[in-house]
């Protein structure tokens, strides 16, 4: 793809031409030198907004799929739990209710076939709020390490941790199988190591037999972010606790699962020094979910028919996507898990097809190097919009400027 014609309003986006009127959309930097201190860097996803006029003009107004927020209905009854739970005058337990503990230990054992000790389960508000802060708990208790270990093309949140807790990020590429090839420095500095399966932005399937057996190797603690573990299509569900408990963590969310983001409800389980350990410190942050939603995240977990069918509307939406994305010249291979498709953009250049994408499919997906610079040269489409608005993109984009072949 060499430009994309009849895109104005945006500048700043390389390979578009005749295109004007913003700027700064690649290279962000988020730490100011001589003394001045952190200055957070944009939000990733706030650099996208300069693009979302260009879909002004289509009627049905913008379909975003450029962020992973659930837009199907959450189930009726973990919606009624929140309001007859009667726990909204006590303080809630920090480590999670027996009963919400209990729920998270069965939903394991039936969906991933894995036996967990309630006491080896502790409540997270959402698993945001634990990615994010991780690396200070860690680094808290082994001052003597300050690096955090990472998938190179990955959620932005592992690397701002280990940012927001003063400590180096490393990127790692896992997929590629590259834990053998992390300097040796880093390992002896690793506080943990982040995998994530399926993966965000990418879909893949990590090895995480072999990321629990690198981390025992080399005494570093592994985290796996399983939250979108439900959503498997290579294979049955898998977690990194089928491996053994010893020095490794399991992240788990309600937020895709059972389309309950706003709840912000999750659990760790997993090494039972870890847990405790985190539990504690937690429990002094005063970090807890509230009573309420404890109490409909038991619901949720006790329920899979919601489940069922919510993957089987991803899996209607990804097939006919991706052939949406295949008319516009972006080549996405099945995913392998997750809600998303990973497209490479023609000539490599992700912003390009982006902001014709907006122009003339009214639609706002995500480019790659929002998740590392390895991501170059893709996008990530999150497919979280009814069937019906993926139709209008669609029909959108069959009466654009190079209709069949894509940008030109």
């Amino acid at each position: 793809m060499s430009g994309v014609s009849g895109v104005s309003g945006v500048s700043g986006v390389s390979g578009v031409s005749g295109v004007s009127g913003v700027s700064g959309v690649s290279g962000v930097s988020g730490v100011s030198g001589g003394g001045a201190g952190f200055r957070p860097p944009p939000y990733p996803y706030d650099r996208l907004d300069r693009l979302k006029p260009l879909a002004a003009g289509h009627e049905g107004g913008l379909v975003d799929l450029s962020i992973g927020t659930p837009c199907d209905p959450p189930p009726r009854e973990v919606v009624a739990a929140l309001s007859s739970s009667g726990a909204e005058r006590g303080y809630p337990s920090s480590i999670g209710t027996p009963a919400f503990r209990e729920a998270a230990a069965g939903w394991m054992l039936r969906r991933l076939g894995v036996e967990v000790a309630v006491g080896d389960i502790a409540a997270c508000i959402g698993t945001k709020e634990l990615v994010t802060a991780m690396p200070q708990w860690l680094h808290l208790r082994d001052p003597g390490r300050d690096t955090v270990l990472y998938p190179a093309v990955s959620y932005p949140s592992y690397a701002m941790g280990a940012t927001l807790a003063g400590c180096r990020a490393v990127p790692v590429d896992i997929e590629g199988g590259g834990l053998e090839a992390v300097a040796a420095d880093d390992v002896a500095r690793a506080l943990c190591l982040w995998v994530n399966s399926p993966g965000n932005p990418t879909g893949a399937l990590t090895d995480l037999g072999a990321a629990a057996a690198w981390g025992r190797a080399h005494r570093v603690p592994v985290l796996s972010d399983e939250c979108y573990v439900e959503f498997t299509w290579d294979g049955p569900p898998r977690t990194i606790l089928e491996h053994g408990s010893e020095g490794v963590l399991a992240v788990h969310s309600l937020s895709k699962r059972s389309n309950l983001a706003g709840l912000r409800a999750g659990f760790y389980a997993g090494d039972a020094d870890l847990v405790h350990y985190l539990s504690e410190v937690r429990k002094h942050a005063g970090a807890m979910v509230p009573g309420p939603v404890q109490a409909a995240a038991v619901v949720a977990f006790g329920d899979d028919a919601h489940v069922d069918a919510q993957r089987a509307r991803y899996a209607e939406r990804m097939a006919f996507f991706r052939e949406v994305l295949a008319g516009a010249g972006a080549a996405a291979e099945p995913s392998a898990g997750s809600f998303y498709l990973w497209a490479a953009a023609p000539e490599g250049d992700a912003w390009a097809l982006t902001a014709w994408l907006t122009k003339w499919g009214g639609v706002l997906v995500a480019p790659g190097d929002l998740y590392g610079e390895a991501g170059e040269g893709y996008v990530r489409v999150a497919l979280v919009q009814p069937i019906e608005r993926l139709r209008l993109v669609a029909d959108r984009l069959g009466r654009a400027p190079g209709a069949g072949g894509g940008p030109s």
